[in-house]
């Protein structure tokens, strides 16, 4: 079809000689006809987020409400990308939310590679805003390190703690349904420093959305462990099969007989700083492997009493 031809069609169809356009999605941009109120997309799992959202634009322009249909072949799986893709225009259908599916699309779609390699698929887990405040920890980290370079003032801000554990936590859909409330309540979880921060966004929780699942205790568990473990220098605590890894760690010959005492079957790595730990089970014979709560209160107390010389801790480690 030629450009005059194009520009005749929507002419007509604007002018309400017939009522229904059939087209390709060049009509996504620029397009103005105020008395369309219907759209049907075919094949729109094949489609991008910003697509659909300008697709979506062009119904809905004058006073007529609009309806927009998005369909896909029932006999095809939807992948999970073009699921999150056609859940986030389900959701965001308010005056104004163009932002919202932007930056949805930019999560989905990742930044690109700022600082090498190992940046990538961060914002994919952890939100935009998060992985942003990453990006600006790494560079700060950088500048520290450097001979002459100008120290950065943000520079005490808590070290990051990656936590590997078998445990479910997480913030259910159906609790906070918003994925903007829900990416601000991980931000903050992320980045609270004191047991005094998350105790008023336990208050919060259930101020705004009723009593947390199991799934949201444990993740406060968690945050609250990572501010434990932080205190005892810990940078990682993951579990590697049968064994719970933490690092760094590196000890004087008196905590070293202390931890193979309280935690027999440790295998110390001085040259890495590393101390792999048999993982906690609920019986010596015959037991399953700890989770969840059970499982971080097994955690903490091996930092306290390893590695905070908390007696309380060391007396509990010893019972076991």
């Amino acid at each position: 079809m030629g450009e005059h031809r194009l520009e005749q069609v929507v002419v007509d169809f604007w002018e309400k000689r017939f009522d229904v356009l059939v087209c390709t999605t060049i009509v996504e941009t620029g397009l103005d006809i105020s008395n369309a109120n219907t759209l049907l997309v075919e094949r729109a799992d094949v489609m991008g987020l910003a697509q659909l959202h300008q697709l979506r634009g062009r119904v809905g322009r004058g006073r007529e409400r609009a309806y927009a249909y998005f369909l896909f072949p029932p006999e095809k799986p939807l992948t999970e990308t073009a699921h999150d893709r056609l859940a986030t225009i389900a959701q965001h259908t308010d005056l104004g939310s163009g932002m919202a599916v932007a930056m949805k699309d930019l999560e989905i779609r990742g930044a690109g590679n700022m600082l090498g390699g190992e940046q990538s698929g961060h914002i994919a887990g952890v939100g935009f805003d998060l992985y942003m405040r990453m990006v600006a920890d790494a560079v700060a980290d950088v500048r520290n390190q450097v001979p002459g370079a100008e120290r950065d003032e943000d520079a005490d801000e808590p070290t990051e703690v990656k936590i590997e554990l078998p445990i479910d936590a997480h913030l259910p859909h159906d609790y906070i349904p918003s994925e903007r409330l829900r990416l601000e309540a991980y931000r903050r979880l992320a980045t609270a420093d004191s047991e005094h921060d998350l105790t008023e966004l336990h208050a919060e929780l259930v101020d705004r959305y009723g009593t947390p699942p199991a799934q949201v205790l444990n993740l406060l568990e968690v945050a609250k462990f990572r501010i434990v473990a932080r205190l005892g220098g810990l940078r990682e605590v993951a579990l590697m099969g049968k064994q719970v890894r933490f690092a760094p760690i590196s000890l004087p010959e008196s905590k070293e007989l202390r931890l193979k005492r309280l935690y027999p079957g440790t295998l110390l790595k001085p040259a890495l700083d590393v101390a792999l730990v048999p993982a906690p089970m609920t019986a010596r014979v015959g037991g399953k492997p700890l989770r969840d709560a059970e499982v971080l209160a097994w955690a903490t107390e091996f930092v306290r009493a390893v590695l905070l010389d908390q007696t309380a801790a060391v007396a509990a480690a010893g019972a076991r």
